[in-house]
C-alpha cells in the first residue's frame, strides 16, 4: 500500500489525524512483506445481535469475551505481544489498561515472550515503546493507591521514537533495543 494512502498529506507533521492502530497496521504489514515479522491484529471477539443479510452488515453487537492485547507474533524467533494506546493528556492513565491485559502480558513474559505498550502521547505528539517491566513498576505503583497515572516526564527518554521517513514505525528497532537490556 503506498504511503500516501496511510499518511494524511494536509498535516505538516505527517502523521496528525492518523489512528495509531492504522499505523501499526501498515508497518506490520510492511515487516511481513520484508519478512521480518509476522504480527497479526488480533480482533475483539463479538457476538452479533443485529445482522443485515441483504448487506452483509452488523449493525448491533456484544463483547462476547475480554480480548487479550491488539497484536501478537513472532519477530525472528521471539514471541511478542503488545497493545496500542492513545492519550490526550502529558500523563497516561493506568485505568487504560485493564487487568485482564496486565495479567496476559505478564504471564506472556513469564513464558519468555516480549511484551509492551506502543503508546501515541497526543499532546506532545510522540510515540512511546512501553516495556513491560516498567509498566509493571507503575501497575504495581496503582495498586498500592498512589499515583494513578503515568507522568510524561517519569518515561524513559530511550524509548520514545519518530515515524520513519518512510511511513513505518520503528517498532522492530525498539523490540531489539528491549532484548538487548534485558
Amino acid at each position: 500500500m503506498a504511503i500516501s494512502k496511510i499518511i494524511d498529506k494536509s498535516s505538516s507533521q505527517g502523521s496528525r489525524g492518523l489512528g495509531l492502530e492504522k499505523l501499526i497496521n501498515h508497518s506490520i504489514e510492511y515487516y511481513r512483506l520484508k519478512h521480518l515479522a509476522l504480527i497479526q491484529k488480533i480482533p475483539t471477539p463479538i457476538i452479533p445481535m443485529k445482522y443485515s443479510k441483504d448487506k452483509k452488515l452488523i449493525s448491533l453487537a456484544r463483547f462476547d469475551k475480554k480480548s487479550t492485547v491488539d497484536y501478537i507474533g513472532i519477530v525472528q524467533e521471539v514471541a511478542v505481544c503488545f497493545d496500542a494506546k492513545e492519550c490526550e493528556q502529558n500523563r497516561f492513565p493506568i485505568k487504560n489498561i485493564h487487568i485482564h491485559q496486565y495479567n496476559y502480558m505478564k504471564e506472556f513474559e513469564e513464558q519468555g515472550g516480549v511484551s509492551f505498550l506502543i503508546i501515541y502521547l497526543r499532546k506532545e505528539d510522540k510515540y512511546y515503546y512501553m516495556r513491560f517491566k516498567e509498566l509493571d513498576a507503575f501497575w504495581v505503583r496503582s495498586q498500592k493507591g498512589d499515583i494513578m497515572s503515568i507522568k510524561f516526564d517519569e518515561l524513559d527518554e530511550d524509548y520514545f521514537f519518530d515515524i520513519k521517513p518512510s511511513g513505518i514505525l520503528p517498532i522492530l528497532d525498539m523490540i531489539q533495543k528491549d532484548i538487548s537490556r534485558r
